[in-house]
């Protein structure tokens, strides 16, 4: 108790202190990168720590950091997100739903760092939104998501919706494949139960969505088959490689034919 106690301090004392600043450090700078800076190597570390995590990370030497790409990786905990922040070596964004963008202090950091907010509920804002994540990418800004759509209840990797692929293609830059494992029994969805632990990383061989013409789906395959891999390799779950694709307007649930062909 008096760990989770200790953890929400910290995670708001420090979230509330900190993301003012950084955008001060904007302001003064001329640059929203440069907050980047600080959310990466102050803010995250704080989290973690705060957390009782010990983050290791493989595969960094897979990437040329200096290209824009985007980043995939299958999400088990709320933590994933500083974890991220600290594991990659590299400007970017995420793609957050849009009820993000309206919390205090954080939302309004987000807004001007220039995140990329995606309203699911709609889909020519949710068309939008890719395209406004297209706009950053070639600017030069990287873009990590999560295609699960939400945190995995159980941390088997869930279908992936097509958002991320059909960016890569239109985008023309490759998908870096992430996988990451432990978070979801650090600190497991909806809850602030924190048991310190080890989150492991793993960066798998950049996927170059050129190499797939059209097939968004064979796209898809490709980059969720190998984070299964990685997220095994790490001691995960894995997922079924057979349940690629999510149900449209859904998380979490496989498309009905893909639930039929398993059958």
């Amino acid at each position: 108790m008096l760990r989770n106690l200790f953890c929400i301090f910290i995670a708001g004392a420090w979230t509330t202190i900190l993301f003012p600043f950084t955008i001060l450090v904007s302001l003064l700078t001329l640059d929203a990168s440069t907050s980047m800076v600080i959310v990466q190597r102050i803010w995250s570390p704080v989290l973690l720590w705060a957390g009782g995590a010990k983050l290791s990370v493989k595969g960094l030497e897979r990437v040329d950091f200096t290209k824009p790409a985007i980043y995939v990786c299958n999400h088990q905990s709320t933590i994933d997100i500083p974890a991220l922040f600290l594991a990659l070596p590299v400007n970017f964004r995420f793609v957050a739903k849009q009820a993000l963008q309206y919390v205090p202090v954080m939302g309004w950091y987000m807004t001007f760092a220039k995140f990329v907010f995606i309203d699911r509920s709609n889909h020519k804002k949710a068309i939008r939104s890719l395209e406004l994540a297209g706009e950053r990418i070639r600017g030069g800004i990287s873009i990590a998501m999560f295609p699960e759509g939400t945190r995995s209840p159980d941390l088997a990797i869930m279908p992936f919706k097509k958002g991320p692929f059909a960016l890569a293609m239109k985008a023309g830059v490759p998908v870096v494949p992430v996988a990451i494992e432990g978070s979801g029994k650090l600190m497991p969805k909806n809850s602030w139960n924190i048991t310190p632990g080890p989150i492991a990383i793993s960066v798998g061989d950049p996927v170059d969505p050129k190499a797939f013409g059209d097939d968004r789906e064979a796209l898809m395959k490709a980059v969720r088959d190998r984070i299964i891999d990685l997220s095994l390799e790490l001691g995960g779950k894995g997922g079924d490689k057979s349940t690629t694709v999510a149900a449209k307007g859904s998380e979490g649930v496989a498309r009905a034919r893909d639930r039929q062909a398993r059958a």
